[in-house]
């Protein structure tokens, strides 16, 4: 830190610990973090609680830069990952968190279904595991930063003292939305090597370097829930079949049942199994009475919404209204709005246009431009 205590990193660190997935992307990162002379120690999270695959607590392979994780099962994404930290010629370790998993991702996800909430499980993974475990992991190597396959930008700005966050160059492949609880100093120590990129040059880069992942498809689904179904998934979480309840119209008559209301999201169409003779969407979920509520495709759209676990990102906090695009969904494209801290410490976001499906529990994230200003989780809409 500087003498008023600015967080500041040197400008080229030497060494670097590689957060690897097993696909195309974090294995390009490693490549790149390579060629701007980071020595480099690739990582992999085990998440799931396979009892096929024996790891222990916190590092394998670490002293022969080309050896496999010790396993009796195998993990296709850890042997992609080990695979090209060979190729590599780097240290390869796997990190135990799946009860840090299991607590700071999947059970906060249950709750918030029970709650009446569409969480986004991604973000918390984020904050929690991928720049706070993998990040401390880093330190106990003695490693100086952490490097992901993340499309995003950093940046340093010498006039705020603030390190800032940015859209990644390829619109289309931008992260910077799941970033938002990055704290500064995080920021100070994290690199996105893809950032400057768009996807079509990191696998013709994969190709160059030879890595059987270079055509790996995306990865589209929740990574725990792969076939989509998340009521099924909270049934055997919880050990017990969710409880049916009413759907209601928006008079709040009873038109049909529903099948637990963790099956439900806010906006849905198919699959409601009600036929009232034109077209409805789940506009709400009401824990409490265990209802769930149809209408029509306007009752979607809403003139504002408070958020609540504010982060300022890039700029420092404000209680001083700002204009910003904010964006409410991964896909959204952003829409015009005031922002504003209140003083019981909700963010309050009113559009300039009324926007469709602000979800409860999923994250809203202010722009300026490309720049990051602030995050949070959506409490309600009005």
């Amino acid at each position: 830190m500087d003498q008023k205590g600015r967080i500041i990193t040197p400008a080229c660190s030497h060494t670097a610990l590689i957060a690897m997935s097993g696909g195309v992307d974090s294995s390009v990162a490693a490549l790149l973090m390579q060629e701007q002379g980071y020595a480099c120690t690739g990582a992999t999270m085990r998440l799931y609680d396979d009892k096929t695959i024996m790891y222990p607590n916190l590092c394998v392979g670490c002293a022969d830069p080309g050896a496999p994780p010790t396993m009796a099962g195998k993990d296709s994404a850890i042997e992609a990952a080990c695979g090209v930290a060979k190729k590599l010629d780097m240290p390869f370790c796997v990190f135990n968190l799946t009860e840090d998993f299991a607590h700071e991702v999947i059970e906060k996800f249950v709750t918030a279904y029970e709650a009446g909430e569409t969480p986004n499980p991604c973000i918390n993974c984020n904050q929690h595991l991928k720049f706070e475990r993998l990040l401390a992991c880093a330190t106990e190597l003695g490693l100086d930063v952490l490097a992901t396959g993340h499309y995003a930008r950093t940046h340093y700005d010498e006039a705020s003292g603030r390190w800032q966050l940015l859209r990644a160059a390829d619109p289309t492949k931008d992260q910077s939305y799941v970033l938002y609880g990055l704290t500064q100093a995080q920021l100070a120590r994290v690199r996105f090597p893809l950032g400057g990129m768009r996807k079509t040059e990191t696998r013709a880069r994969a190709v160059e370097a030879g890595f059987a992942n270079a055509d790996k498809p995306d990865s589209q689904d929740i990574c725990f829930v792969p076939d989509g179904d998340y009521g099924a998934f909270i049934e055997q979480w919880r050990g017990a079949v969710s409880q049916p309840g009413d759907i209601l119209d928006e008079q709040e008559q009873v038109i049909g049942q529903h099948k637990g209301m963790a099956r439900y999201t806010i906006g849905q169409r198919k699959g409601l199994e009600v036929a009232v003779g034109h077209p409805v969407y789940v506009l709400a979920k009401d824990p409490t009475h265990n209802t769930v509520t149809l209408g029509d495709e306007t009752g979607l759209y809403h003139k504002g919404l408070l958020a609540r676990s504010v982060n300022w990102v890039s700029v420092a906090p404000t209680t001083e209204p700002l204009r910003a695009l904010v964006k409410t969904s991964y896909r959204s494209p952003g829409s015009p709005a005031l922002i504003q801290q209140r003083e019981d410490g909700l963010l309050q976001i009113d559009f300039d246009e009324p926007v469709r499906a602000a979800t409860p529990g999923q994250a809203v994230v202010a722009y300026d431009n490309d720049l990051v200003l602030a995050g949070a989780t959506i409490d309600s809409v009005f």
